[in-house]
């Protein structure tokens, strides 16, 4: 997504020319350099486009000559060609383009698919009935994650704005959805490059001619004796690693003993690599996401082949994907289905909207968003066959030694022990099945479980080093979208209309690098679970279901479904509409429903680690972390009835702006569109009106043909 961070920002400093006659004139003699064949819908992007201006002879001369055949043609009445031009504005808009389709792909995928398809789906797999688990999930996928990734595109695509700007043009009163994306990205670019600083500082650890996590060192005493560290002894090397050496962790939340300066050092590298990556916009990096969207694929492939080989693969897959269909009457197996479809898509961060801003009028948005959202679930999957054929490696691994001891110890028994001994003689216990299911999600699993793992190949250090690397690039490609979403409001709201962009994105991350050192202390790892849990979870749900009702309620489903019928020249179907006028809205308050029931019932807390027992133990929040979590809760999502209520007052906090260009009733002729008169079933459902407007019971849209008229004069 690197690739993109100097064009999306520029979405919204565009300043619309008032020079109306003049820019039909210029609109009109830049029509028919756009061509496309009867048989194909193929979409030129960039210097691919024929309207592309390009000054060099040899191109001038072939556009010239093509703009010639296409006026002698039009004249003698041939009707080879249809012509279009949709990258035109008609108000002076000169909206950049995604340099080719593969672009925006590779960019939408690598913002969608991030570390939480690689650990965490697999452990709510395992966890929540193996393969039944997939029942719930791709039902919530249907209704929930699809529906709302194909909302994003279509009205990005058709309002061709950053989230600010889409809502504010959808009504003024709801310029606060975008307002609370930008809150809410920020909040959670804050937490998410602290992932990437781990990662960093294990990537480096994993050139050692031994990997530190390897073994438990030494505690050593003033007479020159040592023995085993009885941390680690009573835990295990890769959790001593994790939580002495790299976080430096305190008991607990109230108790921040020190900085942890090898952390702050990371983070800084982190933020730096992220400012390098956005200030250079792109001209210069946008081959970025060829690397960084597919560089993650690569090595899951390597280590696919690698876990399959290895012993113990089929236990590890059996245990993921055996099903377990009695959990399916759990609620909870439904509730966290549905969160991971939410948030591993990356809905409601604004990112999408923008991305798909920048693709021409007809791209086919709707193909845009199965194809996305299937790479992403079917990424989930591949990546949890992997995870788990080196868990059940890694569970074999220990069963056998576990075997060893057990019979070297019965052998050492039964050749010095009396009859009485032996009798009274207690085995340890191996349990394949155990040692299956100890396994994690998030941190748990990408630094402790997966690096134990890790410890027992051949090479293990190129192991770990494509691993950290992997996690890298997943996390990086991530937080470019997530980022981009801050400086694309701000600039949008116009805080700052004579300040570089350069300069603004250096001082947000310069920003974001200074409060992120919360997470840099001994106690900042528990902090960061407090991020992880609350930051975006329920606002970003709030959010969306805003984004629907939004869609579905005030801009009016017909007018959108009109809109994409345009665009894709296909017309959603009814299982769309129903999914946004009813079923994700339903989803949504569902899940927060029932998320607020389960913290009712279970409580909220966070994992302490006991350096005394080599363990860790629930806790409570205290009072100041649950002040926080409402804090950030309410920074977010209040946004939304403030900027409603402030504009009912008249006062205006995002000023409206003027519309985007959209050629409708050219769109409708290159497609060969009908005007589309409302079905039975489409006026029961949706209560679609014969004059234009719809609703069962607070009427919306009507006649809005004559306001798209004006936009394509």
């Amino acid at each position: 997504m690197a690739n993109v961070a100097h064009l999306v920002r520029r979405q919204s400093s565009r300043d619309l020319n008032p020079q109306r006659s003049l820019d039909r004139v210029e609109l009109k003699d830049m029509r028919g350099r756009l061509v496309r064949q009867q048989t194909g819908n193929a979409v030129n992007y960039g210097t691919t486009n024929a309207a592309f201006e390009d000054t060099s002879p040899n191109t001038l001369a072939s556009v010239t000559e093509a703009t010639v055949k296409d006026v002698r043609d039009a004249i003698e009445g041939k009707d080879e060609k249809k012509t279009f031009c949709p990258e035109s504005g008609g108000e002076g808009e000169e909206r950049e383009s995604w340099d080719s389709k593969l672009t925006f792909l590779l960019a939408t995928v690598g913002y969608a698919v991030g570390l939480g398809n690689v650990w965490r789906f697999p452990y709510l797999a395992q966890k929540n009935g193996g393969g039944a688990f997939l029942i719930p999930y791709f039902i919530m996928l249907l209704i929930e994650g699809m529906p709302i990734f194909y909302l994003e595109l279509a009205i990005g695509q058709r309002l061709r704005k950053g989230a600010i700007g889409v809502w504010s043009q959808v009504s003024p009163y709801l310029a606060g959805i975008g307002i609370s994306s930008a809150v809410v990205s920020f909040n959670v670019a804050l937490y998410y490059n602290t992932i990437i600083a781990w990662c960093l500082f294990y990537f480096v650890q994993s050139f050692q001619a031994q990997l530190p996590w390897a073994e438990c060192p030494n505690k050593y005493y003033s007479n020159g004796s040592y023995e085993m560290e009885p941390e680690c002894a009573k835990s295990s090397p890769t959790q001593y690693f994790w939580y002495r050496t790299t976080l430096q962790v305190s008991d607990d939340i109230n108790s921040p003993e020190h900085f942890n300066y090898k952390i702050v050092f990371a983070l800084v590298i982190a933020w730096i690599l992220v400012y390098m990556c956005m200030i250079k916009g792109i001209a210069s990096s946008g081959k970025v996401v060829y690397v960084t969207a597919t560089f993650p694929y690569i090595v899951l492939i390597i280590f696919f082949f690698r876990g399959v080989t290895l012993k113990g693969m089929s236990d590890g897959l059996m245990h993921l994907f055996k099903p377990k269909w009695w959990q399916l009457t759990d609620p909870v197996v439904w509730l966290e289905a549905g969160t991971q479809i939410f948030f591993s898509l990356g809905l409601a961060f604004g990112g999408l909207i923008a991305f798909s801003s920048y693709n021409p009028v007809n791209n086919n948005c709707y193909r845009d968003a199965i194809l996305v959202s299937l790479t992403n679930c079917f990424t989930s999957m591949f990546a949890g066959i992997v995870v788990f054929s080196i868990i059940g490696f890694k569970a074999h691994m220990a069963f056998d030694k576990c075997l060893e001891e057990r019979n070297a110890t019965i052998l050492s028994a039964m050749s010095n022990g009396t009859s009485y001994a032996l009798a009274n003689f207690q085995t340890p216990e191996c349990d394949l099945q155990k040692e299956l299911d100890n396994t994690a999600s998030g941190t748990g699993l990408a630094f402790i479980i997966f690096t134990e793992a890790i410890n027992q190949f051949p090479g293990a250090q190129f192991w770990a080093v494509l691993f950290f690397l992997m996690l890298f690039t997943l996390g990086i490609d991530s937080q470019f979208g997530t980022l981009e979403g801050v400086v694309t409001s701000i600039v949008d709201m116009k805080l700052f209309p004579n300040l570089r962009k350069e300069i603004l994105t250096g001082s947000i991350c310069l920003v974001c690098c200074l409060i992120s050192m919360g997470f840099a202390h001994s106690a900042g790892s528990y902090v960061f679970v407090l991020f992880d849990n609350f930051s975006g979870n329920f606002p970003l749900l709030i959010i969306a279901f805003c984004e629907c009702i939004g869609v579905s309620y005030v801009y009016g489903l017909r007018r959108f479904a009109d809109d994409i019928e345009k665009m894709t020249g296909h017309r959603p179907g009814l299982y769309w509409l129903i999914c946004w006028k009813y079923l994700s809205p339903l989803a949504m308050i569902s899940i927060m429903v029932a998320t607020f029931v389960q913290i009712a019932m279970d409580g909220s807390g966070y994992d302490a680690w006991v350096s005394s027992e080599g363990t860790s133990e629930r806790r409570n929040w205290p009072t100041w972390a649950l002040v926080l979590i409402f804090t950030l809760i309410l920074m977010s999502v209040l946004w939304i009835p403030v900027v409603a209520v402030c504009r009912a007052f008249g006062i205006i906090i995002i000023e409206d702006e003027e519309k985007a260009w959209f050629p409708g009733s050219e769109l409708a002729e290159f497609h060969g569109l009908t005007h589309h008169e409302a079905t039975p079933t489409e006026k029961f459902l949706f209560g679609f009106r014969d004059d234009g407007s719809e609703g069962i019971c607070c009427p919306t849209g009507g006649n809005y043909e004559q306001e798209e008229e004006e936009d394509d004069d």
